[in-house]
């Protein structure tokens, strides 16, 4: 069966990024996919955000003038929902203005299957890989808030071949760990579930799966974060900067979390202007 290739974007992603459509949204798994997160009915389409989801779908948005870069988004949601609306396709503008390809990533809830996530982003991966000439691209990154923080580190440190490996890592606000005295704890039952084995809950610590061959990466948070404590992105960073992977850590001293479109976020323009350099230094 061919895949299936929608070429007409919904309403809610023109909102989202001005009247532009999208390139293509694309149906990950027209056949099946490999795995079932057991979750059935329609999905839960919002304002800004989906919920039951079982039909993931890749939003690419091209860049007109590419410099080689894309970018997988992996909304947040606390691993229950996808706010694909505020933390996807909001930035696909921006993205494109520099260059860069996006692709953002409606990804399957676990419902405590905790490999769904991760097979859809392997997926994404090989998608955009295998059209990587058409768009232009030379390197492709994970870029993930909150929940979607801890799927794309996952996808940083979870990889069994090249072609699965993300060049770097974009990181806003992000779950990190599985440990329950510093996780996101709603994350942590909605990916593993509330009576995950210790193997279970270490393996999915990314500070703990972190190696010397895991991408460079760019990480933001904020000391006031109440949702998902700052320790998370500091540990990561600490793990990452012991295996010697270049590595950045922007933490600002107030402004909670989910600010990723939040245009009245104090320092919007400083970590649009540090994640902007950052990107640029890749494309060279």
């Amino acid at each position: 069966m061919r895949r299936i290739v929608l070429f007409v974007a919904s309403l809610m992603l023109m909102l989202s990024v001005g009247a532009q459509e999208p390139t293509v949204v694309i149906n990950m798994w027209p056949d099946g996919a490999p795995t079932s997160n057991g979750l059935t009915g329609p999905e839960r389409v919002m304002d800004m955000h989906v919920s039951n989801v079982t039909q993931p779908t890749l939003t690419i948005w091209a860049a007109p003038n590419p410099n080689g870069l894309a970018v997988i988004a992996c909304p947040g949601g606390g691993y229950t929902d996808v706010w694909n609306g505020s933390e996807g396709n909001n930035m696909a503008q921006w993205y494109m203005d520099q260059g860069i390809t996006l692709a953002v990533l409606k990804y399957r809830l676990p419902n405590g299957h905790y490999e769904v996530p991760l097979d859809d982003v392997h997926e994404a991966m090989r998608l955009l890989k295998a059209d990587a000439d058409k768009y232009g691209i030379k390197k492709i990154g994970v870029q993930g808030c909150s929940a979607g923080g801890h799927l794309a580190a996952t996808a940083a440190t979870h990889y069994s071949s090249p072609e699965q490996r993300p060049d770097f890592q974009i990181l806003f606000y992000p779950v990190i760990t599985m440990d329950k005295t510093f996780t996101h704890m709603g994350s942590h039952n909605n990916l593993l579930g509330r009576n995950a084995s210790q193997e279970l809950i270490d393996l999915y610590s990314n500070e703990k799966q972190v190696t010397r061959e895991t991408p460079p990466a760019f990480i933001m948070a904020n000391s006031d974060d109440n949702l998902v404590p700052v320790k998370n992105s500091i540990e990561y960073y600490n793990a990452l900067q012991a295996n010697r992977v270049r590595s950045a850590l922007h933490v600002y001293p107030s402004g909670g979390h989910g600010w990723c479109a939040n245009e009245n976020f104090v320092y919007r323009e400083q970590w649009m202007s540090d994640l902007k350099q950052w990107l640029s230094q890749l494309a060279k």
